[in-house]
C-alpha cells in the first residue's frame, strides 16, 4: 500500500494537472472553442488517471481492513460522491440518502444489465439477419453467374445462328440469281418460239393463198376445157367491181385481226387509260379535266392515225402501181402490203400531231410546267390500234360525239358519278367503237342535270388557259373528224 502511495506521489500528476489548470485559466479568453475543449479533456484525462490510482489504493486499503472494514466510511463518503457524480463533493450526506442512492444505483445497474442483455439479443438477431443476408447474397451471386453463363451461351448460339442465316441468305441469293438467269433463258426461248410461231403462221397463210390460187387455177383450167354456153351471160351480169378471186393475207386474217383489235381497244380502256389518268392526277386535281384530256387525246389519235393511213396508202399505191400484175386487184395488194408491214408506220409523227392538236384545243388546259408528252405512251398505243383498224375489210372508227348530245343507251354507258335520270351528256369519258352503224364497244359518258347551263361551269372552262398563243375555234376535235363511213352492214349493239 505504501508503494502505491509513493508511486502516486512520485508521478507528479497533481502538479501537472495544476500547471495545466493555471495555463488554461490564463489563456481561456485567448483560446478558441476547440482549444478550450481540448484543455478540458486533458484535465479530465489526468483526473481520471488520478482517480483510477486512488480507487486502486481504496480497494487495496479496504481489503487490508477485512471483510466489513470501512463499510461505514464507504457509505457515508464514497457512495454520495458516486451518486452525484462528484458534482457536490463538500455536501453532507445522510444515512437515509445513502441507502436510497445505493438502491438507485442497484436499480440502474440492473437496468444496465437488462439493456446490455437486450443489446446482445438484438446484436445476435442482427448477426443472424446478416448471416441470412450473406447467404441470400451468395445465392444471388450464384444465380448471376449462372445467368451470365446462359447469356454467353445464348450469344454464342445467336452468333452461330446468324452465321448460318447469312450463309442461307447467300445461298438463296445465288439460287435467285440462277433462277433469274433461267427465267431470262426461258424468255429468250419464248421469244424465239414466238418468232417461229409467227413464221409458221406466215407460212400457213402463204400455203392457204397458194392453195386457193391452185384451186382457182384448176377451176379456170376445167372451165377452159369444157366451156359453158352461159359464160358470157354470167360475166355480163356481174358487177363492174368485184374482189379478186385470189385471197390475200389481209383477207384471210381479217376476222382474227378484227377480234384482236377490238379486244385491244377494250384493254386500252381498262388498263392504259387508267394508267394515264393516274399519271395526270399528279398534276391536275380536277377529275373532269383529266377525263376530258384523255378523251380528246383518243379522238385526236384516231384522227391522226386515219390521216397517216391515207397518206401511207397513197405512197404504197404509187409505188406498186407501175409493177402490179396478177389476179389480185391493186387495192387488195396495197392493203395486203400494209398489213404485212405495219411496223413501217411512223407512229411518232402521229404522236407529235396529236400533242400539237391538243395544245391548241380550247376545251382542255394543262399546267405550264409539264407537257402533254407525259401521256405519249397512251397516245402511241391508241394510234397503233387505230392505224391497224383501218386495214380491216370494214374499217373501224370511233363514234361522233359532242357535249350536250342526247344520251343513247345503245351507244354509251353512264359513269358511276352520273345522274341516271339526266337525258343529256355533260362530257365524254371514252368514245364508242363503231363499225358502220354497228356499236362494237360502248363508250362511257357523264350525265348530270343542269350542268351544261351552269354559268360558273361555262366560265371556268372558257377561262382555262391553253398552251398555244393563237387558238382557232375550228380546231375542235368533234367538228373536224368523225365522218361516218357508208353503212354496209348492220348489227346488234353490245
Amino acid at each position: 500500500m505504501a508503494d502505491l502511495i509513493r508511486r502516486l506521489k512520485n508521478a507528479a500528476l497533481c502538479a501537472l494537472m495544476q500547471e495545466k489548470l493555471d495555463d488554461w485559466h490564463r489563456n481561456y479568453h485567448a483560446n478558441s472553442c476547440d482549444e478550450n475543449l481540448n484543455s478540458c479533456c486533458e484535465l479530465m484525462e489526468l483526473s481520471s488517471n488520478i482517480q483510477g490510482q486512488l480507487f486502486t489504493i481504496l480497494n487495496t486499503t479496504a481489503r487490508e481492513g477485512g471483510q466489513y472494514a470501512g463499510v461505514d466510511t464507504l457509505k457515508k463518503r464514497l457512495l454520495p460522491h458516486l451518486s452525484s457524480c462528484f458534482s457536490t463533493p463538500s455536501s453532507p450526506v445522510s444515512p437515509d440518502n445513502s441507502v436510497s442512492l445505493f438502491k438507485d444505483s442497484l436499480g440502474k445497474e440492473r437496468k444496465i444489465r437488462e439493456l446490455a442483455n437486450c443489446h446482445e439479443q438484438e446484436l445476435q438477431k442482427l448477426e443472424t439477419q446478416l448471416l441470412s443476408t450473406r447467404l441470400e447474397l451468395g445465392a444471388l451471386k450464384k444465380e448471376l453467374s449462372e445467368a451470365n453463363l446462359e447469356l454467353q451461351d445464348t450469344k454464342t448460339k445467336s452468333a452461330t445462328t446468324l452465321l448460318a442465316t447469312e450463309d442461307e441468305i447467300m445461298q438463296l441469293k445465288s439460287e435467285l440469281s440462277s433462277a433469274q438467269d433461267h427465267i431470262d433463258a426461258l424468255h429468250r426461248k419464248q421469244d424465239t418460239l414466238e418468232d417461229c410461231e409467227r413464221q409458221i403462221r406466215h407460212l400457213k397463210d402463204d400455203i392457204a393463198i397458194l392453195s386457193s390460187e391452185k384451186c382457182i387455177l384448176q377451176g379456170k383450167l376445167s372451165r377452159s376445157r369444157s366451156p359453158s354456153p352461159t359464160r358470157h351471160d354470167n360475166r355480163s351480169s356481174s358487177p363492174q367491181y368485184r374482189k379478186s378471186d385470189s385471197p390475200t393475207v389481209a383477207m384471210l386474217t381479217n376476222s382474227s385481226r378484227h377480234a384482236r383489235l377490238v379486244s385491244r381497244f377494250s384493254d386500252i380502256f381498262a388498263n392504259d387509260r387508267l394508267d394515264a389518268q393516274n399519271l395526270l392526277r399528279r398534276y391536275i386535281e380536277d377529275l373532269e379535266m383529266v377525263q376530258r384530256i384523255i378523251f380528246i387525246a383518243t379522238l385526236e389519235s384516231f384522227h391522226a392515225a386515219k390521216t397517216a393511213f391515207r397518206q401511207f396508202k397513197l405512197r404504197v399505191r404509187k409505188s406498186l402501181s407501175p409493177t402490179h400484175s396478177g389476179p389480185e386487184s391493186l387495192e387488195d395488194v396495197v392493203i395486203d402490203y400494209i398489213v404485212r408491214n405495219l411496223d413501217l408506220y411512223d407512229v411518232q409523227a402521229s404522236v407529235s400531231d396529236v400533242i400539237r392538236a391538243m395544245n391548241v384545243n380550247p376545251k382542255i388546259s394543262f399546267p405550264p410546267e409539264v407537257d402533254f408528252i407525259l401521256i405519249s405512251s397512251f397516245i402511241r398505243e391508241v394510234c397503233r390500234t387505230a392505224f391497224a383498224m383501218q386495214t380491216l375489210d370494214t374499217p373501224i372508227d370511233v363514234a361522233f360525239s359532242s357535249d350536250g348530245e342526247l344520251y343513247s343507251e345503245s351507244k354509251y354507258r353512264r359513269s358511276y358519278d352520273s345522274d341516271y335520270t339526266a337525258p343529256l351528256v355533260v362530257y365524254h369519258v371514252w368514245p364508242a367503237l363503231m363499225e358502220n352503224d354497228c356499236v362494237l364497244v360502248k363508250g362511257e359518258v357523264v350525265t348530270k342535270r343542269g350542268a351544261l347551263w351552269s354559268p360558273g361551269k361555262r366560265r371556268s372552262r372558257s377561262c382555262s388557259p391553253v398552251r398555244s398563243r393563237s387558238v382557232s375555234p375550228c380546231c375542235s376535235v368533234a367538228s373536224r373528224s368523225r365522218s361516218p363511213s357508208p353503212m354496209r352492214r348492220s348489227g346488234t349493239p353490245i
